[in-house]
């Protein structure tokens, strides 16, 4: 294996060792003892990728901002729908989490990191954002019903989001928030938008038994 790809191994190896511990302890509970066990690595290989454990932590907090940046831009392009696209989003996030424990662990790290900061931007702000400019955009096109409040059900949307990942973190390890997602989409997006309004795209929800 050349030098290049051994070292690329290397610190992808690091970042997913550390990611397990990471996503299942928490940063401060995680040791670097552990995270070189887990690695099967020694001091000196890990020093020579990172500096310390918050560098790790760094670092996967990093890759889950690319990360969600491409899933929100790959949801854009496809022409779809506001509420289709949003949709697609919510569930897409969703799988991503239960599958990569390195972007939970990332997820955990930053939100770990804005906790104690009222007040401050936080990524939690930049969703509601981000969704409620999908919501407008469904109002414009008429494809809400008259009287809701975008930023409402913007709130609505990821306050129920960010719940349904710290019960589903807490109690399977992210395995059953894709369903706890689906849930929250199948009675929220009904009681928002018209009658008329039909979720397109490959993602077609099954109709409830």
């Amino acid at each position: 294996m050349p030098q290049q790809d051994r070292a690329y191994a290397t610190r992808e190896a690091i970042l997913h060792a550390a990611a397990e511990e990471f996503d299942r302890l928490g940063y401060e509970r995680t040791s670097l003892t552990a995270v070189l066990a887990r690695a099967g690595l020694t001091k000196g290989a890990f020093y020579f990728h990172f500096l310390s454990k918050e560098a790790v932590a760094d670092a996967l907090v990093e890759r889950q901002g690319e990360l969600w940046a491409q899933v929100r831009e790959s949801w854009r392009l496809r022409g779809l729908d506001p509420l289709s696209a949003l949709h697609g989003m919510f569930v897409d996030s969703a799988d991503r989490m239960a599958a990569d424990v390195v972007l939970r662990a990332g997820v955990r790290l930053n939100a770990d990191r804005e906790v104690g900061y009222p007040g401050v931007p936080s990524t939690h702000v930049m969703w509601e954002k981000v969704v409620a400019t999908y919501l407008f955009e469904a109002a414009e096109r008429g494809d809400l019903r008259p009287g809701v409040d975008p930023e409402a059900v913007a709130r609505t949307l990821c306050g129920a989001a960010l719940g349904s990942r710290l019960i589903s973190s807490a109690t399977t390890a992210c395995a059953d928030f894709p369903e706890r997602i689906r849930e929250v989409l199948r009675h929220v997006l009904p009681c928002v938008a018209t009658s008329e309004w039909k979720l397109s795209g490959s993602q077609t929800e099954p109709e409830p038994a």
